[in-house]
């Protein structure tokens, strides 16, 4: 999908809540444009404030992110495109699998608990880059929860290995 696509009308509202060490670390509201009980997709504006600049890529007001989340893998992925619809990247957020929290009989949150470690892969697939392995070490994880460390790392490799062997984006499919 691109920010760019033609989606059925009318869009349900959600918001998207990021757990982080046991607290919200944000929320926001996004458009759901998909969800069959695994596999969750929103579209939100870029929700920080300001322009946040890692080095290998900008996020400012007007970006578009797509965001992928899914009930059952170890992470969330996030297409990342400028207002004109020009693809930067993605983002990918190792946590723990999603939970859908329902609202009136359809689902009102997301809620992800983030687990510090991340990967970036640039629009044209040259840069990958692991990130946060520091962070994730000092968050104690891997005393506290040995299992989720775990399962933390090994999906940080599946998304490495499919961001440089060329089948990133089918999982988005």
């Amino acid at each position: 999908m691109s920010a760019n696509s033609a989606e059925p009308s009318p869009r349900r509202a959600v918001d998207i809540v990021l757990v982080k060490a046991g607290r919200t670390k944000i929320r926001y509201p996004a458009d759901l444009l998909h969800d069959d009980g695994t596999h969750v997709v929103v579209r939100a504006a870029w929700a920080g404030a300001g322009v946040r600049d890692f080095g290998f890529v900008r996020f400012e007001p007007g970006d578009v992110f797509t965001e992928h989340y899914w009930r059952d893998r170890w992470y969330a992925v996030k297409e990342v495109r400028t207002a004109e619809g020009a693809l930067k990247g993605w983002y990918c957020d190792i946590t723990r699998p999603a939970e859908v929290v329902p609202a009136d009989g359809t689902p009102g949150e997301v809620v992800c608990e983030d687990l510090d470690l991340d990967l970036w892969r640039s629009a044209d697939g040259g840069t990958v880059l692991r990130l946060d392995e520091d962070e994730f070490a000092a968050s104690g994880l891997e005393t506290t929860d040995p299992r989720a460390a775990s399962a933390a790392w090994a999906a940080l490799d599946e998304l490495e290995l499919r961001a440089r062997e060329g089948d990133f984006e089918a999982l988005l499919t």
